[in-house]
C-alpha cells in the first residue's frame, strides 16, 4: 500500500520506519528539509511541497498527519482539502481534542480517522496501541498500515464514530497522569521514609511479580539507575497537561468524578512553583523515560 506521511517528528518518522519495514510505499513531506532527507534515506519517496507531496500519491490518496495538535492541523488540511475526495482517507495520529477531530470530519472531503497514538518514541521497536475513530471501511482499507505501526492487529481498533479514537486517548492520558503521580508518591515515601533504601532496587523486585508491576514501573528504575535514588539534578517541574485537562473537563460536564486524575493534573500544575517535590521530580523523569521528551533540571 503506498502511504502518504505528513509530519517527520519522532513519532512520524516512526511510522515512516515501520510502514517500510512492512513493505508499504511511503512519500513523505515536512516543513524541515533535513527530517525530509532523514526519511528519504529510510527509503521514502521525499516530496518538497504540499502539491508535489499530492502529485506523488495515486488517485485514492491515503494520508497520515503526524504535526502537532491544534492549527498545524487545520492549516494542513486547508493545503490538502481542494485535492481530496470522498475516496480519499487522511488520518490525524497526534494529540487533538476529540472536539476538534469531530469538527474536521464533518467538513473534510475525504474520510478522517483520529488515532490516538501511544507508546512514544521509547516504544518504537514494539510498535504503537492505536486507538481509531471514524469510518468503517476507511478503517478497514488501512488496517495494513496499522498492522504495520502498531505491535500488529491486537495493537489497534476502531473504537467508533469521528472523534471516539482522540477521545479514548484523551482519557488514556488522564489515566497515565494518575498511574504517575501514584508511583511518584510511593516512592516519596520510600525516599523519606524510615530505611535507606536503594529505590532501583525496590522497582526492581516489584517489577518481578508483583501486582503493581508495569512498563511505568520499568521506567522509574530506569530514572533511579541513571540518575541515583535521589534523582541527581532532575526538576521538581512537570510539563504538559492539556490531554488531562481535557479529561477532567469532560468529566466535570458528564458529572463522572475523577478524584485521582483531578490531583494528578493539580500536582502536575502545582510543579510549576517549584517547591521539590521528590514525587513531581520522578514524574518529570518519567515523561523522558517513555517520550524522550527533555528533562528539567535544576539548577
Amino acid at each position: 500500500m503506498q502511504l502518504g506521511l505528513i509530519g517527520l517528528g519522532r513519532m512520524g518518522q516512526i511510522v515512516v520506519d515501520r510502514s517500510l519495514a512492512a513493505g508499504h510505499d511511503v512519500v513523505a513531506f515536512d516543513l524541515d528539509e533535513d527530517a525530509v532527507a532523514t526519511a528519504a534515506d529510510a527509503g521514502a519517496v521525499p516530496a518538497d511541497s504540499i502539491d508535489d507531496f499530492l502529485d506523488r500519491l495515486g488517485s485514492d490518496k491515503r494520508i497520515w498527519l503526524m504535526v502537532p495538535a491544534g492549527e498545524a492541523v487545520d492549516v494542513t488540511l486547508e493545503e490538502l482539502e481542494p485535492r481530496l475526495d470522498g475516496d480519499d482517507i487522511v488520518v490525524d495520529g497526534g494529540n487533538s481534542n476529540f472536539e476538534d477531530s469531530v469538527r474536521r470530519a464533518e467538513s473534510c472531503p475525504a474520510a478522517y480517522l483520529d488515532c490516538g497514538t501511544s507508546g512514544g518514541p521509547a516504544g518504537a521497536e514494539l510498535g504503537f496501541s492505536l486507538m481509531v475513530g471514524g469510518p468503517q471501511w476507511a478503517y478497514d482499507e488501512l488496517e495494513p498500515i496499522f498492522d504495520a505501526v502498531a505491535t500488529g492487529p491486537d495493537g489497534h481498533e476502531r473504537m467508533g464514530p469521528a472523534g471516539s479514537g482522540h477521545y479514548v486517548k484523551m482519557i488514556h492520558n488522564g489515566v497515565e497522569y494518575a498511574l504517575m503521580q501514584t508511583y511518584g508518591e510511593g516512592f516519596e515515601l520510600l525516599h523519606e521514609g524510615r530505611y535507606d533504601l536503594d529505590l532501583e532496587n525496590v522497582a526492581s523486585v516489584w517489577n518481578n511479580g508483583a501486582v503493581i508491576r508495569s512498563w511505568l514501573l520499568e521506567l522509574c528504575e530506569e530514572a533511579f539507575r541513571e540518575e541515583g535514588t535521589d534523582l541527581g539534578t532532575v526538576a521538581d517541574r512537570i510539563e504538559g497537561g492539556s490531554t488531562g485537562t481535557w479529561t477532567v473537563q469532560e468529566s466535570l460536564e458528564q458529572e463522572v468524578p475523577l478524584p485521582l486524575i483531578y490531583t494528578a493534573l493539580s500536582e502536575r500544575f502545582g510543579s510549576r512553583a517549584d517547591d521539590g517535590r521528590f514525587s513531581r521530580r520522578l514524574a518529570n523523569r518519567l515523561r523522558y523515560g517513555f517520550g524522550r521528551h527533555d528533562v528539567p533540571r535544576r539548577e
